[in-house]
């Protein structure tokens, strides 16, 4: 085979994953192909020191690991056009929300090596939150191998191929929930004076501290918020006003029509 990896999809996904790659000294740029129909981003590639390709069935056919970075309504088209040249020497790679991992072996018509992976837009900046999953036959190495990819960019966790969807809200889509509140909170500032500027530095700030509170003190989440809240303060106030709009119920409902919608368009 030509190439370690190739990717079908070069969109930010792909261009996140190749970033961490190439950050990491993992791979050689020789060692990694790209394939989309977009011309403009092959081209983009190309410009960078990549070697790209427009039939996905060359990426198949040339790479040892191939990447699947298309959206999940296009994945049918692609695996017609990859399933004559995929064989048991490839390590297929789903970066795609909701599709099974017995649905591309049923698409593919063998028993393929499949690993399964939900990355988020984070991995541009190498701060990545990734859930993957070895399917059988996968070998432990080849895992491995797709394992360190991600790990490369960010924190990467295993988990069960039967959670590929519900892991979904947790950090695929919560980015977007960060920067609605982030958005909120910036705007609310600035109604009372404050630039939108040093809002959002003291907000994106907070943030990273937090992130760091949690992961690094051991304590619990309840515990971190009792250390912020004073008796009959400010915190409590908020969180009171809150609760009283239910925001408990508003995640849950953001949660589940999440998750109901990886599986409308899962496969």
């Amino acid at each position: 085979m030509n190439y370690k990896v190739g990717f079908i999809g070069a969109g930010k996904m792909a261009t996140a994953i190749v970033g961490g790659i190439i950050k990491s000294q993992l791979l050689k740029k020789t060692e990694i192909a790209i394939c989309d129909k977009n011309q403009t981003a092959l081209d983009s590639f190309s410009k960078e020191g990549f070697d790209v390709y427009v039939n996905p069935a060359d990426i198949a056919e040339k790479c040892k690991y191939i990447i699947l970075a298309v959206k999940p309504q296009n994945i049918d088209e692609i695996l017609e056009s990859i399933k004559n040249k995929v064989t048991a020497e490839n390590i297929v790679v789903s970066i795609l929300a909701g599709v099974s991992a017995e649905y591309i072996k049923k698409s593919l018509g063998f028993d393929c090596k499949i690993v399964l992976v939900m990355p988020n837009t984070p991995l541009l900046l190498g701060y990545g939150a990734t859930a993957i999953s070895r399917i059988e036959p996968t070998k432990d190495d080849e895992f491995e191998f797709v394992f360190n990819i991600f790990n490369s960019a960010g924190k990467t966790e295993i988990i069960d191929s039967n959670k590929m969807r519900e892991i979904i809200p947790i950090n695929g889509s919560s980015p977007a929930v960060i920067y609605l509140l982030a958005k909120l909170f910036c705007e609310k500032a600035e109604s009372y004076g404050i630039s939108k500027e040093t809002a959002n530095n003291l907000f994106c700030q907070t943030l990273i501290g937090s992130a760091v509170m949690m992961t690094q003190t051991g304590k619990t989440h309840q515990e971190l918020i009792d250390m912020v809240c004073s008796p009959g303060g400010t915190t409590l106030k908020m969180l009171e006003a809150l609760n009283n709009n239910n925001i408990k119920n508003a995640v849950d409902e953001a949660i589940e029509a999440c998750i109901k919608r990886a599986y409308e368009l899962g496969r």
